[in-house]
């Protein structure tokens, strides 16, 4: 009588974080992947500057929104040879930056987008402020230029409602505290993600384990996501 055996898979996840944000979203994601026979390798876009966090003052930040919104790059840090082996899948991360992918995720597509991205299934995640189809359909370009499959997208977006989302996100790179201001602070309770948006993350790595050892296919999941921005495209 014959024994079937499970193959583990392979999941890098390749990410650029600037406020934890996207951090602590996937460090759930890697979490829920834990019971499943997967093996993760979480990786770190790094750039060669420091880049500050908040950014400090009204004037500078509203040019830095300007530079990102012309795609400004940010150049990286070499990646760790293993990031180019081959996976089962690739999940790509990373804010939203003035409608676009951010200046290092940028900089990755520019130096290492063909090599890295050639014939491997990427699953993108963006954390962003809430308008991040401009990001998406720029990003599934690129990564689409570069010989990727890219079968499904996550989104999550900043729980309050606009135009307060916008202003305090603002406020925040700015170095103010938002949460203080008694003429927002009823309207935007907070910077980020909430702890319902990380649980989240965690039941999509479930999902996401689950579906690729048992070669299903990523494009039936569903990532809808805290206030229901995202639309399945």
């Amino acid at each position: 009588m014959g024994s079937s055996s499970i193959v583990e898979k392979k999941i890098l996840i390749l990410y650029f974080s600037y406020s934890h944000q996207t951090i602590n979203l996937l460090q759930a994601m890697s979490q829920g992947m834990d019971d499943h026979p997967v093996k993760v390798l979480l990786q770190r876009i790094e750039p060669t500057i420091r880049l500050h966090f908040p950014i400090g003052t009204i004037p500078k930040t509203f040019w830095k929104m300007v530079c990102t919104l012309f795609r400004q790059r940010i150049p990286i840090k070499p990646l760790p040879e293993l990031c180019f082996n081959r996976f089962d899948l690739v999940i790509l991360a990373g804010p939203t930056w003035s409608y676009n992918p951010s200046g290092p995720i940028l900089a990755l597509f520019d130096r290492d987008g063909k090599q890295l991205f050639n014939d491997q299934v990427v699953l993108p995640l963006i954390s962003c402020r809430g308008y991040w189809r401009i990001h998406w359909w720029g990003l599934k370009s690129l990564l689409s230029k570069c010989g990727a499959t890219v079968p499904n997208v996550i989104v999550f977006s900043h729980p309050s409602k606009e135009p307060w989302r916008t202003v305090g996100v603002f406020l925040k790179l700015a170095g103010k505290v938002p949460e203080r201001m008694s003429w927002i602070n009823k309207h935007y309770h907070k910077y980020g993600h909430t702890r319902a948006q990380i649980a989240e993350a965690h039941n999509f790595g479930e999902q996401i384990a689950h579906v690729l050892v048992n070669d299903e296919d990523l494009a039936n999941l569903d990532f809808k996501t805290g206030p229901a921005l995202y639309s399945k495209m």
